[in-house]
């Protein structure tokens, strides 16, 4: 029985594909280790969303790699994001790793492994089982779990990678999900948050509607369920059904994260984003008209290509005027491969990361105004 490791990297959709990684190896026998020291095998999956992700998987791929000297480790294995969008480039440059699988090819996980063994180098890049289901190895609390409900996107927003990486949007079938919930259910977990690259689309491709809302009232009737929750919606597909169905069950965490990116109209048009700050405004308005107490997150973005002062000056004043509960602000990363990293008027990472200070300072001082709001207030967690 052999020891393996495992570091994850990425958003919480790479730690379900972890997990389910996991899964398989002790499913197949294999003996999992927290200490990569005392690891024999060890899997890095890997980010390859944004450049700082993409410097952040490869450390970490080469930090693993010295423990075939200082360690007891044998054989090293690549997986993930970075190794599906650059698998020519890591094959060539990283000779210190066994093998290398991209994101839909996890049936084969043990197959590479048989293949390293024998002194091959696979490598595996096709576009294979999205939702490859086994036992997974929770690394979450125990109370709580992620669950995937689709894979992919369809959006093509003009500064984004994940086309390029993940392919167009599956659904995962509605039975499937089902199972999976109730299966974790009965383990014990009684927090579900259900994720994907845009979960207000789940169910276009399968059923020809959004079925987000008809999955969400039937995972709330699972036995040992309390919490459920959904990240990730996209603004153009939020229904007034998926907003009567947060508001009327009482199982739903009244949370919902819409990454907006911008509220200026041309900027968003160049990110192949719709709205602007008035009709954005007007959709938080009628979130928290119908579901009272909702807690809105976003993420923004600064310093996309051809933002003036200007554009940049209305974002701050929308994020001042909305007062989101959780906001996250990143700085526009110009990928290869997209179509805003061919467009002119590039941004100096100066102005970028200093745009992103500004719109994070305000930010925080709305969080400790909320903040002061629930001194005295009797809060439900779960443990």
């Amino acid at each position: 029985m052999k020891k393996v490791g495992m570091v994850s990297l990425g958003c919480a959709k790479n730690r379900v594909d972890s997990e389910v990684i996991l899964g398989t190896l002790k499913e197949a026998g294999y003996e999992i280790v927290s200490d990569p020291a005392e690891a024999e095998i060890i899997f890095v999956n890997t980010c390859g969303f944004i450049e700082p992700a993409k410097e952040e998987s490869i450390e970490a791929i080469f930090e693993m790699a010295k423990y075939k000297e200082t360690g007891r480790l044998q054989k090293l294995f690549v997986t993930g994001c970075l190794a599906q969008r650059y698998i020519d480039d890591l094959y060539r440059e990283m000779p210190e790793v066994d093998g290398f699988m991209g994101v839909a090819d996890y049936t084969r996980l043990l197959e590479m492994m048989q293949e390293a063994e024998a002194g091959k180098r696979p490598r595996y890049v096709c576009d294979g089982e999205r939702f490859f289901q086994s036992e997974r190895v929770l690394t979450t609390p125990a109370y709580s779990a992620y669950v995937k409900i689709s894979d992919g996107c369809d959006n093509r927003c003009s500064y984004c990678a994940i086309p390029l990486i993940r392919g167009p949007y599956h659904s995962r079938p509605f039975d499937s999900i089902v199972e999976e919930c109730r299966e974790l259910a009965a383990r014990g977990v009684t927090e579900i948050t259900l994720i994907a690259q845009d979960t207000s689309r789940y169910g276009i491709d399968l059923y020809g509607e959004y079925s987000l809302a008809k999955l969400m009232r039937r995972l709330c009737k699972i036995d040992g369920l309390k919490w459920l929750r959904v990240l990730y919606c996209y603004p153009d597909a939020l229904t007034d059904e998926l907003l009567e169905t947060m508001a009327e069950e009482e199982k739903i965490v009244k949370y919902i994260d819409l990454p907006l990116q911008h509220a200026s109209a041309r900027v968003l048009k160049r990110m192949n984003r719709t709205g602007d700050r008035e009709s954005l405004t007007a959709l938080m308005k009628k979130i928290r008209e119908k579901i009272p107490g909702v807690t809105l997150r976003t993420t923004l973005i600064t310093g996309f290509p051809g933002e003036t002062e200007e554009e940049f000056t209305e974002l701050a004043e929308f994020v001042k005027d909305i007062e989101f509960e959780r906001l996250g602000c990143f700085v526009y990363s110009q990928e290869e491969g997209t179509p805003a990293a061919l467009m002119p008027d590039q941004i100096d990472d100066e102005v970028k990361n200093h745009r992103a200070e500004i719109i994070m300072e305000s930010q925080m001082n709305i969080m400790d105004r909320l903040g002061e709001k629930q001194v005295g207030r009797d809060i439900t967690v779960l443990t």
